[in-house]
């Protein structure tokens, strides 16, 4: 496929509507847009977390991976920006089988959940689990559309679980997880 940008600058959303992959004009505020627009803030976080991965031992070999997910994400995106239910979808079930494979070789390694773990830990870790809340909120945002691929929503789910995963394995594999203690702020003071 063949991308040509010719115009960043395009005046054409200076009236709050903005064009559709197929032409359509709709409102910037409209729950596609607002999809959409998610998607795209979680491809950007992700570009924040290679960031991390690349100074981080434990994780820059995985750098290329987030990379492939943030294509994944711009199939997805295309797939949002095209509402034709006849149109094949550009990502596909590899995708989230892909996603699966992964997630389990890196679960495979790690420590037994014994425990909700808190978002924290490694820098790593701690973008990591903010790039899952992010894929449920895109997740969130997507289930409302109509015309969407069913595999849209099934690589959404498989997202969110592998950046649980990931942050785990930032976490030396679980060991240095920060698990939650119901109940901590009564127990002791702070």
């Amino acid at each position: 496929m063949s991308i040509r940008i010719d115009r960043i600058v395009t005046r054409g959303g200076d009236g709050g509507q903005t064009s559709l992959g197929d032409g359509t004009r709709v409102s910037k505020s409209s729950d596609r847009i607002e999809a959409m627009g998610t998607v795209d803030e979680l491809n950007a976080l992700l570009g924040v977390l290679c960031c991390y991965m690349a100074q981080d031992t434990q994780t820059a070999y995985l750098e290329g991976e987030i990379q492939q997910i943030q294509s994944c994400l711009f199939d997805l995106g295309a797939d949002l920006c095209m509402p034709d239910p006849d149109r094949a979808p550009s990502l596909t079930v590899d995708a989230s089988l892909w996603l699966e494979g992964r997630l389990e070789e890196m679960r495979q390694s790690q420590q037994e959940l014994r425990s909700f773990v808190l978002p924290g830990g490694s820098l790593v870790a701690a973008h990591a689990h903010l790039a899952r809340t992010v894929v449920r909120r895109a997740e969130r945002r997507v289930a409302v559309l109509e015309q969407v691929p069913a595999e849209t929503l099934r690589f959404l789910n498989r997202l969110s679980d592998y950046f649980f995963v990931l942050a785990r394995h930032a976490n030396n594999h679980g060991e240095t997880d920060i698990l939650w203690s119901p109940g901590r702020w009564h127990q002791k003071k702070i």
